[in-house]
């Protein structure tokens, strides 16, 4: 496996598209290992800021404190923070957002600003059906957060995390069938904006997402770098 300087010549940013359970987080950690790019989720950007105490993190504060939706301009002012630090030179992955048009139009004026764009908008495409079954069997260690499913996916050794060795596991509460079938459809409905902004942009990527998941990652590595096995 090549390292990241020897396969990017120039940064990359990722929009990852797919709804809950589709391997976003999975595969996003994958590409930060070959590929030396960051994954940026929204929470974790608007947790860091709100602890760092940084003028848009205070911002932030104020507006969850109130109980309020935080809005898309202090979102974009905190990944403007987040996307200058050193480590994010070979590119970002970014995983929850845009989730709507106009917060696509704000991205891609917010990379305007450095001269960069959006090289890549992938959809991982899912069948609902078997995507209610996939969430439905899902938890993850409680320690390193890495994903297990009762089925598809079990712990080498029962009970035991592969990457830490932890013994505690967590599920989400929400994870039943009926709530993993009104996410997809809610992904699907607000989703759709999406597809089509990056479809005009010509930067759309599709990727089957019920492959093995070492097939979807190959995918994925051809797009970031065209001609990588």
């Amino acid at each position: 496996m090549r390292g990241a300087t020897d396969t990017l010549t120039r940064p990359a940013v990722l929009v990852l598209l797919g709804p809950p359970g589709a391997g976003k987080g999975t595969q996003a950690r994958r590409l930060e290992e070959r590929f030396g790019l960051v994954q940026l989720s929204t929470g974790d950007l608007l947790r860091a800021a709100v602890a760092a105490g940084s003028p848009a993190g205070l911002a932030a504060r104020a507006v969850m404190e109130a109980g309020q939706l935080v809005s898309d301009d202090i979102v974009i002012a905190i990944l403007r923070d987040r996307m200058a630090a050193p480590d994010t030179r070979n590119g970002v992955i970014l995983d929850g957002f845009p989730r709507t048009d106009a917060q696509a139009a704000a991205l891609d004026a917010l990379l305007a600003e450095t001269g960069q764009q959006v090289t890549a908008a992938i959809s991982l495409e899912v069948d609902d059906a078997a995507m209610v079954a996939r969430v439905a069997g899902r938890f993850t260690c409680a320690a390193c957060g890495e994903g297990y499913h009762d089925d598809f996916k079990p712990p080498a050794v029962a009970g035991r995390c592969d990457r830490c060795g932890g013994a505690a596991f967590t599920r989400r509460a929400d994870d039943t069938a009926e709530t993993v079938a009104a996410r997809l459809e809610a992904y699907h409905a607000q989703t759709a904006p999406l597809i089509a902004h990056y479809r005009r942009r010509g930067v759309l990527e599709t990727i089957d997402a019920m492959q093995p998941i070492d097939v979807v990652a190959e995918s994925l590595g051809r797009i970031v770098v065209p001609g990588t096995a």
